[in-house]
């Protein structure tokens, strides 16, 4: 009778143990012509794009229940719920509006272009890495500045994210970044996601500042949740503690621009005697590092501190 029972006990436990085992995401980076197509366990997450306007992108942004969670205007025509302004809010991306007085971010007569030069790292698996070396080039065709991003791919079982790191470096002379709003890092959310849709979209940061409120503020954190297609879905952007100026300030936005922006102070705290500029000598670098976690449900029940807490202890 005791020989049953241990039997009993040890295939209940080896059951137990079965069922928490987790299947390995299979993240397969394939190149296409026009950069490079990211899946997870065969399903398409989104395209790395190397020139798109002015710059290199993702497009689309998969999310959590299979639909696009990032405005795909003006990569097609403005959908449900999309606006077709701001052209150069182009789904995921990073660039700045000032930097040696030339503006990366828009796309106006006289605008910058970041160009993209080639990969480096293309890498699948349970995490999935695309690195790339890219030129920023002024109207005059010279270059002025130059960046080597890295996006990271991992996933649990409730979420995926993006880790974007990027290191600018002053190849060709002194760089200055100057202090405007428009810029740097983020997303343009999709149209039912953003507040201004009275949809039910909501902003949180990590002090507990809300919607609008949210604007301008500096912060470890911040989540844009909304409505996609009957489900609800959050994109929250975590800043590294070892990231350029962390806390970054936000340039988040009620029609759902949402980027990190270390540099627009004067914008920010609304006084003209503050500058957020920075300026690098030919050679030096600064390094900016972000996650972007996608995730189910609300700010609460993703946890999103907590997952802050677990992306700001790993070493970088």
């Amino acid at each position: 009778m005791i020989a049953r029972t241990t039997k009993i006990l040890l295939c209940l436990t080896l059951l137990f143990a079965l069922s928490n085992v987790t299947t390995a995401d299979d993240f397969q980076i394939t190149k296409t012509d026009a950069g490079v197509k990211v899946t997870r366990n065969g399903k398409l997450l989104t395209h790395y794009l190397i020139k798109s306007g002015a710059k290199p992108i993702l497009w689309p942004l998969i999310g959590p229940h299979g639909n696009e969670i990032t405005r795909a205007y003006p990569m097609r025509e403005a959908g449900e719920h999309e606006r077709n302004d701001h052209i150069h809010h182009r789904s995921f991306w990073f660039t700045h509006g000032d930097v040696n007085g030339i503006d990366f971010w828009s796309e106006v007569e006289g605008h910058g272009n970041i160009i993209h030069q080639k990969f480096t790292t293309l890498k699948s698996g349970n995490a999935a890495v695309i690195e790339t070396t890219n030129d920023w080039i002024g109207p005059n065709g010279k270059r002025q500045c130059q960046d080597i991003r890295r996006l990271t791919f991992g996933a649990n079982k409730t979420a995926y994210w993006i880790d974007f790191d990027t290191t600018v470096t002053a190849s060709d002379g002194p760089v200055k970044f100057g202090d405007t709003k428009e810029g740097s890092f983020g997303v343009r959310t999709a149209g039912s996601m953003k507040i201004t849709a009275d949809l039910g979209g909501t902003v949180l940061n990590a002090n507990g500042d809300k919607d609008g409120a949210a604007w301008g503020k500096a912060a470890p954190w911040v989540d844009y949740v909304g409505p996609v297609k009957d489900n609800t879905v959050g994109i929250a952007i975590m800043n590294h503690p070892s990231s350029f100026r962390f806390p970054t300030y936000w340039h988040v936005r009620t029609y759902g621009l949402f980027t990190a922006n270390p540099f627009g102070l004067h914008h920010f705290k609304g006084d003209n005697n503050i500058d957020g500029s920075h300026t690098l000598a030919k050679g030096e670098t600064i390094t900016l590092r972000y996650r972007v976690y996608i995730h189910k449900g609300t700010t609460q029940e993703a946890e999103i501190a907590k997952q802050f807490k677990i992306y700001s202890s790993a070493k970088k």
